[in-house]
């Protein structure tokens, strides 16, 4: 009987005492892929709650692409034209991301820029929501800086 408590006592302290690794690997895998943007809001810092502003992509803004693999290679492809019917490629920048599954970071670093800082809001098969960490500014004048929020679609 004391053997099997001890043995019970044992697993019971190495099932605890294990990080799950699996899960940043899950969350990688389902990060990765080509994502659209489907809605930019830019939330008041003072609640975190107000919607001071919601804008959806139109036209070629629509066909951006925000791509992840799970090697952390990472690329955008952005579109110009007046009408969605004359968009053509405008652009690719291609870098590295990192991204720390407990804390929820993701950083950014493309190729010939500074590196920029996310928190992943939401993040499912179909959902990426991100917080940008950088460049926030006023918007409604009430002296604390405001958020931007941008959802990305599969």
């Amino acid at each position: 009987m004391k053997k099997q408590l001890l043995l019970f006592a044992f697993s019971a302290l190495a099932l605890t005492s294990c990080k799950d690794d699996n899960i940043e690997a899950y969350e990688l895998e389902m990060m990765s892929g080509d994502w659209k943007v489907s809605k930019i809001e830019t939330i008041s810092g003072k609640d975190n709650k107000t919607v001071i502003k919601t804008e959806t992509p139109s036209a070629c803004e629509a066909k951006n692409i925000l791509h992840f693999r799970s090697d952390y290679y990472t690329s955008y492809t952005f579109y110009a034209g007046t009408t969605a019917a004359d968009c053509i490629q405008a652009g690719i920048t291609e870098g590295k991301y990192t991204y720390t599954e407990e804390s929820k970071l993701l950083s950014i670093k493309n190729d010939n820029d500074t590196e920029r800082w996310y928190r992943v809001e939401v993040l499912t098969s179909h959902d990426l929501k991100l917080a940008h960490l950088f460049g926030t500014s006023d918007q409604n004048g009430d002296g604390i800086a405001d958020l931007t929020y941008v959802s990305y679609k599969r």
